[in-house]
Parts: C-alpha cells; sequence; structure tokens
C-alpha cells in the first residue's frame, strides 16, 4: 500500500550493504550515502504518486539496486547507457549511482515518474568530473528516432523478453549490448545476437530468483 514504507536516511545503509555484500561487491559511504537519498524520495513520494509496490523496505531495496549491482561489473567505463521505462529508477538510476561514470539516459513517458526522476537528479547532483543523468519524457520509439545509438540498452518488464531484445537491437550502435532481465521466463533467442554473460542469483534480502543476461551482435 502506498505510503507503507518510510524513510530510514542512514538507516538504509545496513540494507544496502547486505545487498551488495550479498552480490558480491562493496560500495562506498559516498554511494551509500547517495542511494539512501534516492531510496528517501522514493519513500516520501511513494505516499502520494505511486512509484513501487515494494511493501517492506527490504523488497525496496532488493528492487532498486540489486539488478544494477550484477550489471554495473559488466559496463565498460563510459558505457552510454539507456534505460527504457525507468519509473522510479531501477535499474537504471541504480546503475549510475553505483557507476557514476556511466553516461546514463532515463527515459520514462509518465509525467509523474518523470518528475521524481527529475527531482532525484537535481537534488543528488552529479558526482565531479561524472556525466550527468539525462531523464527523458518519451517512449522509447522516440528515442529510438531521436538519439544516436547507445551502447547498451536495458530495461525491466517494460516489453515481454523476445520483444525487448527486438527492440533493444535497435537502440544501440555497432557492436552494443542489451540486457534481458529475467525472472521465471525463458531467456530469449534472436538471429544475430548471443549469450555472453548469463547470471543467475537470488535478491539477497528477499530471496527471489533473478536472471540477467547481456547479449550482443554475433
Amino acid at each position: 500500500m502506498a505510503g507503507a514504507l518510510k524513510p530510514l536516511g542512514a538507516g538504509f545503509f545496513p540494507l544496502i550493504s547486505r545487498v551488495a555484500t550479498g552480490l558480491g561487491t562493496s560500495l562506498d559511504e559516498g554511494v551509500m550515502v547517495r542511494v539512501a537519498g534516492w531510496l528517501d524520495l522514493l519513500v516520501t513520494w511513494n505516499a502520494k504518486v505511486d512509484l513501487t509496490a515494494a511493501r517492506t523496505s527490504e523488497e525496496l531495496v532488493d528492487l532498486m539496486l540489486a539488478d544494477a549491482l550484477v550489471l554495473a561489473r559488466h559496463e565498460a567505463l563510459g558505457a552510454r547507457v539507456v534505460d527504457v521505462g525507468s519509473g522510479a529508477g531501477g535499474p537504471g538510476l541504480a546503475l549510475h549511482l553505483v557507476r557514476p561514470d556511466l553516461a546514463m539516459t532515463l527515459v520514462e513517458p509518465l509525467q509523474k515518474r518523470v518528475s521524481f526522476l527529475r527531482t532525484v537528479t537535481g537534488q543528488l547532483g552529479p558526482r565531479p568530473g561524472s556525466p550527468p543523468v539525462r531523464v527523458l519524457r518519451a517512449r522509447g520509439e522516440e528515442v529510438m528516432h531521436s538519439e544516436s545509438p547507445f551502447d547498451t540498452a536495458v530495461a525491466r518488464a517494460t516489453l515481454a523478453p523476445e520483444e525487448w531484445l527486438a527492440f533493444g537491437d535497435r537502440l544501440v550502435s555497432e557492436p552494443g549490448a542489451v540486457w534481458v532481465l529475467l525472472a521465471r521466463e525463458a531467456p530469449p533467442s534472436r538471429s544475430g545476437w548471443k549469450a555472453v554473460v548469463d547470471e543467475r542469483y537470488p535478491w539477497p534480502l528477499t530471496g527471489a530468483e533473478r536472471r540477467a543476461i547481456r547479449y550482443v551482435r554475433s
């Protein structure tokens, strides 16, 4: 229920740390402060705007952060990444918070969610020497025709896996990569594409089974 979650401030730190440790990584204090600031804003806005279905702090941190931590270890320095259907910021905004070197574009068609994302990025600001996050109010099809190709495309639950892989094909440059995030669905296949990363992992706080597959042109 919207509003059931509460801002925790530094109280998010132990949860953030457990998610990172559970996925075999660690985050410095500066990153944890920024992630916690984002989550606090999310919880505050969620009392009035439906941004997340998470009911507990554990569900929220898993949902928003875990997938991004897996993706982060496979992205090249300074890669141009687009997240289509960004919602409240998972995984795209989280990916930028833990990898501020990435040139991140968040694409979201709903104005209330765009307002939230712009508020978060405005309040947090870019880290010194890092590119700012771009937030576009648009549909993926519009970005496909108006933006230069990206290095990597990601989406979560925006389209069925097969449709998303085909869609992502048109968003990225050569060689380009498309992430497909799965729960229990079968991985898609597409002519001219191959999986080069296939990670299965549970969300550390809730145990939900996840799978992240990185496809590149073959």
